[in-house]
């Protein structure tokens, strides 16, 4: 499936066109730009491959409106891993980018690139699953099997070689790693047998699911525990423009509080603007629905178990002593080799968690609920 950048694709006209005939206009507020004064382009790096709708925190702000409304043209692009998202924030051709938190720590520990976490959106819900009709039971039982892994820089395999390890296997010599990307191909080489083995995030093991897999998982407890998904920033851009920042995240959690409120509202928001981004495969209408609202719900739950491990006041909020963790977790599986100071890897400015959850949340989760039940 191809994603329709918002910036470039999809037209104001037809999207509010798509939006009446799904009878969603009356939840949506409107906001006029003043007409002499231009959006200013932003662009958003996401280490994924497609953006479906298990990035409402991303794509809802985008459909709605609401950077527009703060006078921002915000694109939103799939750039495939974490490590290409890093690279084109330092290039300076994208000012933020969504990463796994490894690559926020191995940045600064290991390359000393300021890359700072600004809204966790996630904790590590990464499984290592196999088919349940395969003889594998145990974890030592991958050892010289292979595994498919959505590419071979991704984050989470970095916690497939540590688990593997702590499981008595050498990561390096007892199995082997191939990239399926993510989706059907993915699923269809664990049911050819060309892997035994897959290794992903939440949401898309949930997809798997809806295809009919029976998976069986393997996973560390412990991971549940450590930041994830990450909305990033390089110094210099929080330094040059805190503003702009504030803004960026804000509309994240205010579209957090949104997704939480109707994740059925997402979804028909999401369809109507873009369509090609929809379950494919299904066999009907009903089935597509409650495919994408599986893969949806597993999302919103490492969201809310970021939001809860983090105090459960604020959204987006992260401490350098959640990063701390990630840094102690790679430094024991010696995918670093220093530590550096936790406090480098969270954004620093006083009040900046508080300021992006300054909305009213209750207008937020009204509209959202009024969406849903639109017809």
């Amino acid at each position: 499936m191809r994603f329709l950048k918002a910036a470039t694709r999809a037209p104001r006209r037809a999207a509010l066109a798509a939006l009446c005939a799904a009878g969603l206009l009356a939840a949506l507020p409107t906001q006029a730009q003043t007409p002499d004064k231009p959006l200013r382009k932003v662009r958003i790096a996401v280490a994924t491959q497609v953006l479906n709708l298990t990035y409402p925190w991303l794509m809802m702000p985008v459909a709605l409106d609401w950077w527009k409304q703060e006078g921002l043209d915000v694109e939103v692009l799939p750039v495939g891993g974490s490590l290409q998202a890093v690279q084109m924030m330092v290039a300076g051709s994208v000012d933020f980018a969504q990463l796994n938190s490894s690559a926020i720590v191995q940045a600064n520990a290991m390359n000393n690139v300021p890359v700072r976490a600004v809204m966790q959106n996630g904790v590590v819900d990464w499984s290592l699953v196999t088919l349940e009709s395969s003889p594998i039971t145990t974890p030592q039982q991958f050892k010289g099997k292979t595994i498919g892994v959505f590419n071979l820089a991704s984050g989470g395999n970095h916690f497939l070689r540590a688990y593997l390890a702590n499981n008595g296997l050498d990561p390096n010599r007892d199995i082997q790693l191939v990239a399926t990307g993510a989706g059907a191909p993915a699923l269809e080489a664990l049911r050819s047998g060309r892997v035994q083995g897959l290794m992903f995030w939440g949401s898309m093991i949930a997809n798997f699911e809806n295809q009919g897999a029976k998976l069986r998982y393997f996973r560390d407890p412990a991971w549940g525990g450590y930041p994830d998904y990450t909305l990033s920033a390089l110094q210099g851009t929080i330094d040059k423009d805190p503003t702009l920042v504030e803004k960026i995240a804000r509309g994240a959690a205010r579209a957090t509080v949104f997704a939480m409120a109707s994740p059925d509202c997402v979804r028909r928001i999401h369809w109507a603007r873009w369509p090609e981004t929809r379950a494919s495969g299904a066999p009907d209408e009903a089935t597509a629905i409650a495919w994408d609202l599986n893969s949806l719900k597993a999302q919103l739950q490492s969201m809310r178990d970021a939001y809860a491990s983090n105090g459960g006041k604020l959204w987006g909020y992260t401490t350098p002593a959640a990063f701390g963790k990630m840094q102690d977790f790679m430094r024991d599986a010696r995918l670093i080799d220093k530590a550096v100071d936790p406090a480098s890897f969270v954004i620093s400015r006083p009040g900046f968690f508080e300021a992006i959850n300054d909305f009213d949340h209750k207008a937020v989760e009204e509209q959202a609920r009024s969406c849903a039940m639109a017809q």
